[in-house]
């Protein structure tokens, strides 16, 4: 059990009004308290309370999590939910994980577990997005991988090759390099496809002219990179040139803000303002950025839905773009880790335009 995590979740619970809370998300579980497990369709749940009477219910399936917190086992054929009841207080209100399935939400409501039941996981998301001096190291590691296996993704493209090509031999390449897996499905995108920001690999094969965007992350050590670099295959159009230096001078613009109490919607506007003030802001319409950690999309964004102050720790990306449908999309992503004076760009792979010698 990780007693400063839980501490600090306990912190947000009373800020939250909140003195009884379920977790059940397996990666805060793991988070919290070490032991990863992942139930499949069966219940999971670790219950925190104010008095610091927490207790974990597990089914018989999987080993007792040896972490210093109490265990109900329980069987397939028992009343999961029905379980938790006599460890909670029926008349106060009970925070809830967002990822709880309604099966087992539903019949806690049934068994009238609570006086009422609230969305309780940013009282965990918050704590998980600022990371200790430990997980800043990982992320580091993570994203140094990265960049050493995006020098590799570039010696790998090739005329003729394909988008699907491509990102089978950047997972090996991730493999090779002692990654658990990939943050997300590589994305691939050659001309026109990289108009499209979350574009699925196709056959599509590379041709001389066509610009090549790279949007990869590895898992090493538990924590997932993600980065994004788009290339040139031929000296690039004017236009393609412009838009290039636009993304460039919007990445480096947000970077150039962010620091501790800045709010995460200014930061996002700093970037939006270099596009639209060259006419091209209808072509960038996805939020800035995204938290990120032992998930590739964790809880909060760099946009203009989130007002909060920034603090040292929180790690996030930095990914503007500009997608000019049927011509061809530009998005440069870095991570960045906030310091006590401003923040930290965590990859070192240059973003420079640069031409492929194919």
């Amino acid at each position: 059990m990780d007693e400063k995590r839980i501490g600090r979740v306990l912190e947000k619970m009373e800020g939250a009004g909140l003195s009884q809370l379920l977790v059940t998300d397996p990666l805060s579980i793991g988070y919290l308290t070490g032991a990863y497990i992942y139930p499949g369709e069966r219940m999971l749940a670790l219950l925190l309370r104010a008095d610091k009477a927490h207790r974990f219910f597990v089914n018989a399936l999987f080993p007792a999590p040896g972490c210093g917190i109490p265990v109900t086992r329980f069987s397939d054929t028992d009343d999961g939910p029905a379980e938790i009841l006599p460890y909670l207080d029926r008349e106060k209100p009970l925070g809830v994980d967002k990822t709880w399935p309604a099966r087992f939400l539903i019949r806690l409501i049934e068994l009238g577990a609570a006086s009422g039941y609230v969305n309780g996981s940013p009282c965990v998301d918050w704590v998980r997005a600022v990371k200790d001096a430990d997980e800043q190291e990982k992320m580091r590691r993570s994203s140094a991988v990265n960049d050493a296996c995006m020098a590799e993704f570039v010696k790998a493209v090739h005329i003729g090759a394909t988008e699907k090509e491509l990102e089978q031999k950047f997972i090996e390449i991730y493999a090779a390099h002692g990654c658990e897996g990939v943050s997300f499905t590589p994305i691939v995108g050659f001309g026109k496809n990289a108009a499209d920001p979350h574009h699925g690999n196709d056959g599509t094969k590379l041709e001389k002219g066509m610009c090549v965007l790279l949007d990869v992350g590895g898992v090493y050590g538990g924590y997932c990179s993600d980065m994004t670099r788009t290339f040139f295959t031929a000296p690039p159009t004017p236009e393609e040139e412009k838009v290039y230096n636009l993304v460039k001078a919007a990445n480096e613009a947000a970077e150039a803000i962010i620091k501790p109490g800045v709010r995460l919607c200014d930061i996002d506007a700093a970037a939006r303002k270099v596009i639209a003030g060259a006419g091209y802001g209808e072509a960038f319409y996805h939020r800035l950025g995204h938290f990120i950690g032992l998930e590739d999309h964790e809880y909060g964004d760099v946009s203009s839905a989130f007002d909060r102050p920034v603090e040292p720790g929180m790690c996030f990306s930095i990914e503007p773009g500009i997608y000019l449908e049927g011509k061809f999309g530009v998005r440069i992503e870095d991570l960045v880790i906030v310091t006590e004076t401003g923040c930290e760009v965590l990859n070192r792979y240059p973003k420079d335009l640069t031409v492929l010698e194919l």
